[in-house]
């Protein structure tokens, strides 16, 4: 199968491949990384001089034939734009949802959770982390701290 891509569409297909692979691999220890989605960035990259972009990927056989990304790919486009947002809001909820579902289990108890239906918990869950979201939305994290 053959695709032809516009130079502008095989930018967003470089963007689109290098966040997926971040968001894969960039948790994972040298070595354990999932090959699929490192793979698959290095075959789109392979492309990047045919479409003019060779400034944006660094390729030598000596890494084991990987494409890389430059600062210029990561300086020039909007990846570290994309990145940051999504860090910004999952820490956010994931904060919110981490200290609601505590507190749901604590203002709760397992016992009477499991007796709860899935409607009941999911309602109650969520005002337990509601209560967070908005705390987090008007003051961030300045009013929380760790008490002994």
């Amino acid at each position: 199968m053959k695709i032809n891509l516009t130079k502008n569409q095989y930018l967003a297909l470089m963007k689109s491949v290098y966040l997926g692979n971040w968001l894969a691999n960039a948790s994972r220890l040298q070595g354990e990384q999932i090959k699929e989605y490192e793979e698959i960035e290095d075959y789109i990259f392979s492309f990047a001089k045919e479409f003019g972009y060779n400034r944006y990927v660094d390729h030598e056989s000596k890494d084991g034939d990987r494409y890389f990304p430059t600062r210029y790919f990561e300086e020039e486009t909007d990846v570290e734009i994309l990145r940051e947002d999504y860090d910004n809001e999952t820490f956010w909820q994931e904060a919110a949802d981490r200290f609601g579902d505590r507190d749901f289990i604590k203002k709760y108890g397992e016992e009477t959770i499991k007796k709860m239906d899935r409607e009941e918990r999911f309602i109650k869950i969520m005002e337990c982390q509601e209560k967070y979201e908005k705390e987090f939305e008007e003051n961030g994290i300045e009013r929380m701290e760790i008490i002994k």
